[in-house]
C-alpha cells in the first residue's frame, strides 16, 4: 500500500486508528499507532473523565486533557506517523474542542456524528488566535456515510470558506458506535449495495479534485478486520482504511482490561443496535445495562454537559455515565460500543501485530 498524503502531511502506512470514546482511544493507543507509521486518533468525547476535578468541571477537564493526550501521543510516536483527533459535531462544546486540538497542534481533525459545516471557520479563527502559520493548520477530514453528505460538505465548504476537505472518511454500516444510517438501512443494506455507495463517494471526490486542482483521498471505515478487507477497500478505489475495534484488543489501548476482555469474549449474537441519546443508532455489545434500559428508563441525576441536543428529562440513559462505567471496567453497568466483526477478535495483540495483520502481503 502506498503512503497516504493528507494535505501537506504524509503517513507512511495508510491505516487510521478510529477514534473511540469515552477514553478508549487516548494518548497511549494513538501514540502507538503513529509510532508504526499510521495515523493514531484520540477521541475527545469526555476525554478528561479521569481528571481529579472532572465532576462539576467537565469542560475544563476535557480541554485540558485534549492538550495533554495529544502531547503524550506525539511523545510516544517519536516523530513517526500522524496524530489526529476525533471530535463529534454533536458535542455541546464542539467548537472549543476543535480550538483545543488546533492549539495542541493535532495533525488531523476528524469530525463525525453530524456534518461539520462550520469546521473550517472554527479552525481558521483558532489559527489566527494562536498566531500559527498557515502550514501548521491541521488537515480536516469529515466522516460521511453517503454521497449526498459528501456533496453537501463539498458545496458548503467551497461556497463559505473556499476550501475542501483534505480527506474523506466513508464510514459504512458495519462500524461500531454511532452510525449514520437508519435502523431500516442497517437491517436491509447489503455489502454490495454499500460498495456502490462508496464508489459514488470516491467519484464525487475525484470530481472535486479535477475541478479544484487538489487531492482528496478517500478512506473506508466500518468492518475492516483483516488484510482481505483492506484489499477490498483498495479495490473499490480507497487510498486507506480506518480501523477501530481491532485496536481495542491491544496492550496499548487506553481502556481497562475488563473492557478488552469483553471484546475477546464477545460472540456475534451479542451484537445489538441501540438507540443513543445522540439521536443516532449505535452498535454495541448486549449486556445487563442494555437489558435494564430496555425494561425501564434509567433516571439521570446529573448532566455531564456532553451533547448539544440532549434533554436529560427525556433520554433513556446518560451516555457519558454509561461509557465511563464501561471504559473503567464496570462492563455490566456500561455501554460497550463495537464494530460488526468484534466476534472474530480472540486475543490481545500489540498494535504492531495488528497493523501487520492488516497490511497486504508484499
Amino acid at each position: 500500500m502506498k503512503a497516504l498524503k493528507i494535505g501537506n502531511r504524509i503517513a507512511s502506512i495508510p491505516i487510521i486508528q478510529g477514534g473511540m470514546g469515552v477514553g478508549v482511544s487516548r494518548g497511549s493507543l494513538a501514540g502507538a499507532v503513529a509510532k508504526e507509521g499510521g495515523i493514531g486518533v484520540i477521541s475527545t468525547a469526555q476525554i478528561g473523565y479521569d481528571e481529579r476535578d472532572f465532576e462539576g468541571n467537565e469542560n475544563v477537564c476535557n480541554l485540558r486533557a485534549i492538550g495533554k493526550h495529544i502531547a503524550y501521543a506525539k511523545e510516544l510516536a517519536q516523530g513517526a506517523g500522524l496524530i489526529g483527533v476525533n471530535i463529534m459535531v454533536a458535542l455541546k462544546h464542539y467548537s472549543e474542542h476543535v480550538k483545543a486540538a488546533v492549539k495542541a497542534k493535532a495533525d488531523i481533525i476528524i469530525c463525525g456524528a453530524g456534518l461539520p459545516m462550520e469546521l473550517p471557520g472554527i479552525v481558521r479563527a483558532a489559527m489566527e488566535e494562536f498566531h500559527y502559520a498557515k502550514e501548521e493548520a491541521p488537515a480536516l477530514a469529515p466522516i460521511v456515510s453517503s454521497e449526498k453528505a459528501a456533496r453537501i460538505i463539498f458545496r458548503m465548504w467551497k461556497k463559505k470558506y473556499n476550501c475542501l476537505p483534505d480527506m474523506l472518511i466513508v464510514e459504512g454500516p458495519k462500524a461500531g458506535g454511532h452510525l449514520g444510517f437508519s435502523k431500516d438501512q442497517l437491517d436491509t443494506l447489503t455489502e454490495q449495495q454499500y460498495d456502490e455507495e462508496i464508489k459514488k463517494i470516491i467519484n464525487c471526490a475525484k470530481e472535486a479534485e479535477k475541478e479544484n486542482g487538489v487531492h482528496i483521498p478517500v478512506v473506508v471505515a466500518g468492518g475492516i478486520y483483516d488484510r482481505a478487507d483492506v484489499s477490498h477497500a483498495v479495490a473499490l478505489g480507497a487510498e486507506g482504511v480506518q480501523v477501530a475495534s481491532r485496536f481495542v484488543a491491544t496492550y496499548e489501548c487506553d481502556a481497562s482490561e475488563a473492557y478488552k476482555q469483553a471484546y475477546i469474549q464477545a460472540q456475534e449474537q451479542d451484537l445489538q443496535i441501540v438507540q443513543s441519546p445522540v439521536g443516532m443508532p449505535g452498535r454495541a455489545l448486549r449486556n445487563p445495562f442494555i437489558a435494564q434500559v430496555e425494561a425501564e428508563r434509567e433516571p439521570i441525576r446529573k448532566c455531564y454537559q456532553c451533547l448539544e441536543h440532549c434533554n436529560p428529562a427525556k433520554v433513556p440513559y446518560c451516555i457519558t455515565k454509561a461509557l465511563i462505567n464501561a471504559v473503567k471496567g464496570d462492563i455490566n453497568n456500561g455501554l460497550i460500543f463495537c464494530g460488526a466483526n468484534v466476534g472474530r477478535i480472540r486475543e490481545i495483540l500489540s498494535v504492531h501485530d495488528v497493523i501487520q495483520e492488516l497490511l497486504p502481503e508484499s
